[in-house]
This record gives structure tokens, sequence and C-alpha cells, in this order.
């Protein structure tokens, strides 16, 4: 069973093992990353900022992924990023990856953003095809201040269309 809500404290060491053993299976796990990024072993915390939500995916009981929307600094107040979408392979193929951007742009809605932004890697080409199949658009450069210099891709997606 498939089963999707908020994240809670005690998810922190899991959702943070996901993210970290998924960019390592692609050969992602580059430095300026969220793979060194010290937020990622708190997402729980990080994810109380005002206008943000982590949503954390279950199969079977088991927590196998999740994604959330953030107010990264400095992007315009209309737009929010979509951040550490993970899964773990046993996940994948199922829907579920489809589900948590849908959840994420729909709360993006609700919260009154305007625009979805997202930084990426080319090494997670499955992902890629996702993002542009709901309407993401590749950037020429970074928008905001992530610190995650290491992703070389950028994402755009107008909710108003």
């Amino acid at each position: 069973m498939i089963n999707f809500r908020d994240i809670r404290p005690q998810d922190n060491p899991g959702i943070a093992k996901i993210v970290k053993d998924t960019l390592a299976e692609f050969g992602a796990n580059h430095p300026n990353t969220v793979y060194y990024d010290p937020s990622t072993d708190m997402l729980f915390e990080v994810f109380q900022a005002e206008r943000s939500q982590y949503f954390v995916a279950e199969l079977d009981g088991d927590i196998v992924g999740g994604g959330g929307i953030y107010p990264t600094d400095g992007l315009p107040d209309d737009t929010c990023e979509l951040v550490k979408m993970y899964l773990l392979p046993r996940a994948r193929g199922l829907g579920i990856g489809r589900t948590l951007i849908e959840k994420c742009i729909n709360a993006a809605s609700q919260k009154g953003y305007k625009k979805i932004y997202l930084e990426t890697m080319p090494e997670l080409k499955q992902a890629l095809n996702v993002y542009a199949k709901y309407g993401f658009e590749y950037l020429k450069g970074p928008m905001g201040n992530s610190g995650h210099t290491g992703c070389s891709l950028w994402m755009l997606k107008d909710l108003e269309v």
C-alpha cells in the first residue's frame, strides 16, 4: 500500500539516507549539492518554514522517498523551489514520483506561488524527463541562492499556464 503524508521529526535519518543513497547511486554525489548540505539531515526542521511543505512517501509502511517545496532565499516571492525529490529504487515506476510532483504543484498553488523552480544534474536523466512532462522548462542559469552550485541544470514551471 502506498501512503503520502507530511514529514515528521523521526523521518529525518531515513529521508537523509534516501537522498544521499540516491545521489550516490547515480554518481551525482558532488560537492556543493544536497549530498553535503547539513540541512539534509534535518529536513523536518527545515520544512517548518512558512510556505514550505515536505511530503514523505511510504510503501507498505516503509519510507521510500519524498519531495517538497521551499521558499529558497533569493527567489521572487511568487516562486518556490521543488526540493529533495528522491525515491528508492523499489519505489520507482509505481507512480509515486508523479504523485509527489503533483502534491508539490498543488501545495505551491495553495500557498500562493505562481512558479516552481528546480535545480538538478544531468546524471538524474529519469527525473529530467518527468519534470519536462509536467511543464518544467530549462533555464540558461540558476535562480535564487540555494548554495547548490554543484547543480548544472535549472528548470522553471509556470503554474498559471
